[in-house]
């Protein structure tokens, strides 16, 4: 098996995990979450930690086995400590705030975007020039950042746009003065 396949999954007294079937249920304080486990993964449920077995050996046997370990993982980090994003959106003239938990974007745009957060995700403006994204599923927490960042990713020039928070974008040169022909 793989590396991060063998590696066993430490919960705490406060976290339940159930194995049933083809579904691992993990139960903590903020929360549950559900995985669909491939048939080829067996969970193996002890007192304080969660390990991973994979019937025949084959690398894509081995490959489910790492993928639904780092699953498991990120679902007893999430109902333990939860996820969160940041995003700061730059330019002038943009702004955010939420209105009936709606989150409301002006952007530039002629009209407002509104984003409506799916279920179990929290999202929060502390000011107008920042959003954070916040929930206890990893996968659904990316998701929802990535599809806000979407709506007016930075550009290059200026670096107007939404981006993630120690996010680092590469600035290009404007255009320059010509000496050459047509000058």
């Amino acid at each position: 098996m793989g590396r991060v396949g063998k590696l066993p999954i430490q919960i705490s007294d406060k976290i339940k995990v159930k194995f049933e079937e083809n579904k691992v249920r993990v139960e903590g304080p903020k929360g549950m979450l559900e995985q669909i486990v491939p048939s080829q993964v067996k969970v193996l449920v002890e007192n304080t930690e969660v390990k991973i077995a994979s019937g025949e050996k084959s690398k894509t046997n081995e490959a489910l086995c790492g993928t639904m370990r780092a699953l498991i993982n990120n679902m007893v980090l999430g109902v333990t400590n939860g996820y969160e994003k940041s995003m700061i959106i730059e330019g002038k003239g943009y702004r955010v705030n939420i209105e009936n938990k709606n989150l409301i974007l002006r952007l530039g745009y002629a009209n407002p975007v509104e984003f409506v957060a799916p279920e179990g995700i929290e999202i929060n403006t502390p000011d107008a020039h920042k959003i954070v994204v916040k929930g206890i599923d990893k996968q659904l927490v990316g998701n929802t950042a990535a599809t806000i960042r979407a709506f007016k990713p930075p550009e290059p020039y200026k670096g107007k746009g939404i981006r993630y928070e120690g996010e680092f974008i590469r600035r290009k040169a404007g255009k320059k003065a010509g000496y050459g022909a047509g000058a």
